[in-house]
């Protein structure tokens, strides 16, 4: 059995960048995540590290050809496509989308105001990530 979750999210993605300390000054720049950790070899290529954005969690690490990352590939290598995206829910989507965007991001889809509830809107980081950022909380009650 497992123990309970005290806080934040039972899920966490995990992403891999070909710069990744570069990623990281960039997501807690333009995207509001803040450091929680960042482990480093030797070479001080980034091995590990964690984003907190609220109660979630992204853990992240410099691409590299062993391990996980030899299973994966960056957005450049197959047409700029994903097969998944992570969606964050912030509390002022219309601010949080011009703080993205005036540090750079590529919108992918506009802020607009959404008919199920909430607002959205999607972009890429400068390595090619795909984002998707709204003010609809599936936890809130409707």
């Amino acid at each position: 059995m497992s123990a309970p979750i005290t806080h934040g999210s039972s899920i966490i993605p995990g992403m891999h960048y070909r710069d990744a300390h570069a990623a990281i000054d960039w997501l807690c720049k333009a995207f509001g995540f803040e450091k929680h950790a960042v482990y480093e070899n030797e070479q001080g290529r980034v091995m590990h590290a964690q984003l907190v954005h609220g109660h979630g969690m992204l853990m992240l690490s410099d691409a590299r050809p062993e391990g996980p990352g030899r299973h994966m590939a960056q957005p450049d290598e197959i047409g700029r496509r994903e097969t998944q995206c992570v969606y964050v829910v912030v509390s002022d989507c219309r601010a949080h989308y011009e703080r993205a965007k005036a540090a750079g991001a590529e919108i992918i889809e506009e802020y607009a105001e959404k008919d199920y509830g909430g607002a959205g809107y999607a972009c890429r980081d400068p390595q090619g990530h795909l984002w998707w950022f709204g003010s609809y909380d599936p936890w809130q009650p409707a």
